[in-house]
């Protein structure tokens, strides 16, 4: 799961990153806050901050769909492994007998 971790994260950098952008260059906020709204819309949560701009509100729209696909790739990668083994483990052998 750690090589999972490593491969995602210049993803995940990268949508924080547009994020703090957007808050920043767009809503004028501070780089600190930025980086706060743009964490909480990756991790799934939401937005802090009140949006002041209609240009700042569709871009900030837009990347909360980006950040919630991220979110949801990121939490399937990352759970792929776990899932794959509690199906390994609960799986039935079909050979041998068969009912009927």
């Amino acid at each position: 799961m750690a090589l999972r971790v490593v491969a995602l994260l210049p993803l995940l950098l990268l949508t924080l990153a547009i994020g703090m952008s957007i808050y920043h260059w767009v809503e004028g906020l501070p780089w600190p806050d930025a980086f706060l709204n743009a964490a909480m819309l990756l991790g799934g949560m939401g937005p802090v901050d009140r949006l002041q701009t209609t240009q700042g509100k569709w871009l900030a729209g837009g990347y909360a769909l980006f950040a919630g696909l991220v979110f949801i790739v990121v939490a399937g990668v990352m759970l792929a492994p776990v899932i794959h083994s509690v199906l390994h483990r609960f799986h039935l052998e079909t050979g041998g007998r068969q009912s009927g």
